[in-house]
């Protein structure tokens, strides 16, 4: 750990619609290489729309994102979408899968849009990083074959095809029984411990949280306990 990967300094936010209402302030964090980070707080607290700016999809803010020791600042479109696709890997609370590709294809794609590697080498690293999460066997079965904690696997494969410096989770385990949950937070622990990946999580679970590294907890659009 020491490395800092990502830095939000004063991060505001002021939505306007139709009055101007500020729904983030001043936040102030960073993250280190392998560290399991995870960020609570109330429905509306703002860890939502804090996520959205720390993955560079939404650039209407006051503040400074650092990314890999770049600042994500005036930076056009493009730029930001491979920035996206390079150095983060993204798990939502639902798995976005696509049901027509195969379970392999689907891991690939993030992978084949990156374009840095051959068909092969993709399909191959894919492979590899489903191997790591136990559900090389379902390859090729097309996801609606799977169940929702396999799905959620699957997901967690497709977000480290390109080795992100970050997996950012929105509600990973949202969705998923207590069994699966927990299946979810062992790898991402794993992921932390065994290949020092950083995890920024948002979190409803308690639970979950608390076996963190780290916990940011939030209210009212700041930062209130690290």
């Amino acid at each position: 750990m020491g490395t800092k990967i990502l830095e939000a300094i004063s991060i505001s936010k002021y939505f306007h619609d139709p009055v101007r209402i500020q729904v983030l302030n001043q936040i102030n964090f960073s993250i280190n290489k392998g560290e399991f980070v995870s960020v609570i707080g109330k429905s509306g607290c703002g860890k939502s729309t804090l996520l959205y700016i720390l993955s560079t999809m939404d650039t209407d803010y006051d503040g400074d994102l650092i990314i890999d020791r770049i600042s994500m600042r005036d930076k056009k479109e493009a730029e930001l979408a491979r920035v996206r696709n390079e150095k983060i890997g993204f798990v939502f609370q639902f798995h976005y899968l696509l049901n027509e590709f195969s379970v392999l294809r689907n891991v690939m794609l993030p992978g084949l849009k990156l374009a840095k590697l051959s068909e092969k080498e993709v399909e191959a690293k894919a492979y590899e990083k489903l191997k790591m999460l136990g559900i090389e066997n379902e390859a090729l079965k097309n996801p609606n074959q799977l169940s929702g904690g396999q799905k959620q696997r699957v997901a967690i494969a497709r977000a480290l095809i390109n080795d992100p410096l970050l997996i950012m989770g929105d509600e990973p385990t949202g969705n998923l029984d207590k069994k699966n949950s927990e299946v979810v937070f062992d790898i991402f622990q794993e992921l932390a411990q065994t290949y020092n990946q950083s995890l920024l999580i948002v979190t409803h679970d308690n639970e979950f949280a608390a076996r963190t590294h780290r916990i940011i907890e939030m209210e009212d659009g700041k930062i209130i306990k690290m």
